[in-house]
C-alpha cells in the first residue's frame, strides 16, 4: 500500500467513526427537532438553486468525457423544477410519522410482564450510488429522520453536484445543533476508497448500492457488511385478453416513454394472443410515434416490418432507453412463466378488467410492486407515500420495494415489569 493509499484509508476510517458518533444526535433527537432541521434544509436548497445548478453544469459539461448514455445524462441533470421537487420531497418526509421509538404489539404475558417491540435506528448506512445527485438529498433526509448517520459515496459524474447538495445538508445540521458528520460525503471517487469502506463492519451497519448492475454485483461480492441489493428493473406490462385497450396503450406509453432511463420504466410488453390483432397495431403505432424501437417475437413482427427480431438477451435486458421487447403469449400462465423467467422482481403490471385474473396476478407474481391497471412508474417512494426513497430493494431481507423511513429502522424487544423475577 502506498503512503497516499494509507492516508486515504485512515481518513475514511476516521470519517466513519465520526459519522457513528455524530449519529447519536438524530438517534436521540425528538421528532420536532428533526423535522425543523429538514424544513430548514428544504428552504436552503431552494435558496441556493443557482449555486447548485452551477455545480451541476460542471458535471454536465464533463459528461461526454465519461461516455454517459442519454439516460445517464438525464439522471444527472438538475434544473430549478427538479430542485424544487427535491425540496418538496424533504418537506414531505418532515410530515411523515416518525417510526423511531414507536412501540408495537405490547402484550401482557402469563408471568405478568409486558413484552413489545420498539422501532430503533439501524445505525450508520453507507450509500454507494451513481449519476443521480438527488440521491444525496433523498438518502440523507430519510436516514436522518429515521435516526441514522449516513456515509455517501457518489460517482465521479456527479461529483460537483453532490458536494453542492451535501454542503446544504451540513449547514442545516449545524444550524439545528447536530454534527455535520452525521451525513458524510466521501471526498474522492477513487474506487479504492469504496473498497475500504466495505471493510468497515465495526463502523457501518448496512450498505445500499444504487446504480448499474455491475456496481451492485461488485459491492455484493466485496462487502463485509450486509448489503441491500437492487440489481435492475426488467419491468413487464401484461395486456390480458380482457384488457381495456385504450387503457393498455396509455399504460404502455407512460411506462416506457415518460422517463425511459429509470428503473421502473417498462422494458417488456406481453400481449395475450386473443387480443393481439386488435391491440398490437395500435400499440406499435403509438410506440413508433414516440420513437421507440421494438424488438419482438415472430408473431409481433407479423404486424409491422419495423419490428426487429427479439433474442433471448432482449427479454433479459434493462434497456434504460427507448427500446422495448414484445412477445405474444397464448395464456395467462404463459405470461406468468415469462415474467418468472425474465423478470427482476422489480415492477410488474397487468392490464385487465377481469377481477379474478387481476387477483391471481397480485397473488402469483413475485415483485417488489405488482400493479393493476396502473403505470409501472408508480413504483417510487414519493408516489407510494414514502416522501422519497433511499432505493428500491429487489431482495427480501430486510426490505422489499421502495425503502422509506420504516425500512431504515429495525426492532428491539422491550420488556416492562414491576420487580418481576424469573422462577
Amino acid at each position: 500500500m502506498s503512503t497516499q493509499q494509507a492516508f486515504q484509508t485512515e481518513a475514511l476510517t476516521t470519517m466513519a467513526r465520526a459519522c457513528r458518533k455524530a449519529a447519536r444526535g438524530p438517534a436521540r433527537a425528538t421528532t420536532a427537532q428533526k423535522n425543523r432541521m429538514l424544513r430548514d434544509l428544504a428552504d436552503r436548497l431552494e435558496a441556493e438553486t443557482e449555486a447548485i445548478l452551477a455545480a451541476n453544469q460542471r458535471d454536465l459539461d464533463a459528461a461526454p468525457g465519461y461516455g454517459l448514455s442519454a439516460a445517464m445524462v438525464d439522471r444527472l441533470r438538475l434544473d430549478a423544477k427538479r430542485i424544487k421537487s427535491i425540496a418538496d420531497a424533504v418537506r414531505q418526509v418532515a410530515t411523515l410519522p416518525d417510526p423511531v421509538g414507536a412501540i408495537s404489539d405490547l402484550r401482557p404475558q402469563a408471568n405478568g410482564i409486558q413484552v413489545g417491540k420498539m422501532r430503533i435506528p439501524l445505525g450508520v448506512i453507507c450509500m454507494i450510488y451513481e449519476s443521480r445527485p438527488n440521491v444525496t438529498i433523498d438518502a440523507a433526509v430519510l436516514a436522518l429522520k429515521a435516526g441514522n448517520g449516513i456515509i455517501q459515496r457518489g460517482g465521479k459524474e456527479a461529483f460537483h453536484s453532490n458536494h453542492a447538495l451535501a454542503a446544504q445538508i451540513g449547514h442545516a445540521l449545524e444550524a439545528h445543533g447536530f454534527e455535520a458528520a452525521a451525513v458524510s460525503l466521501v471526498p474522492t471517487t477513487d474506487r479504492a476508497a469504496m473498497n475500504h469502506l466495505l471493510t468497515l463492519e465495526e463502523e457501518i451497519d448496512l450498505v445500499i448500492p444504487r446504480g448499474g448492475e455491475g456496481l451492485i454485483r461488485f459491492v455484493s461480492r466485496t462487502s463485509r457488511i450486509p448489503v441491500i441489493k437492487h440489481y435492475k428493473g426488467v419491468c413487464h406490462l401484461y395486456v390480458d385478453a380482457d384488457a381495456d385497450l385504450d387503457q393498455a396503450v396509455a399504460l404502455l406509453i407512460n411506462g416506457k416513454t415518460q422517463r425511459p432511463g429509470v428503473c421502473n420504466a417498462l422494458e417488456s410488453l406481453l400481449v395475450h394472443a386473443d387480443i393481439a390483432d386488435a391491440f398490437l397495431p395500435r400499440a406499435l403505432e403509438a410506440l413508433a410515434e414516440k420513437g421507440v424501437e421494438v424488438r419482438g417475437c415472430p408473431r409481433t413482427q407479423a404486424f409491422s416490418d419495423q419490428v426487429l427480431a427479439a433474442t433471448d438477451d432482449d427479454y433479459h435486458a434493462e434497456y434504460l432507453d427507448l427500446i422495448i421487447a414484445v412477445k405474444v403469449v397464448d395464456s395467462y400462465d404463459a405470461a406468468l412463466d415469462h415474467i418468472e423467467t425474465y423478470g427482476s422482481n422489480h415492477s410488474e403490471v397487468i392490464c385487465s378488467q377481469n377481477r379474478r385474473t387481476t387477483e391471481r396476478f397480485l397473488r402469483d407474481v413475485d415483485a417488489s410492486a405488482v400493479l393493476v391497471n396502473a403505470s409501472s412508474r408508480f413504483n417510487d417512494g414519493g408516489q407510494l407515500g414514502l416522501g422519497c426513497e433511499i432505493g428500491i430493494s429487489t431482495t427480501k431481507l430486510h426490505a422489499y420495494g421502495p425503502m422509506g423511513l420504516v425500512s431504515l429502522t429495525t426492532e428491539k424487544f422491550v420488556v416492562l415489569g414491576d420487580g418481576h423475577t424469573r422462577d
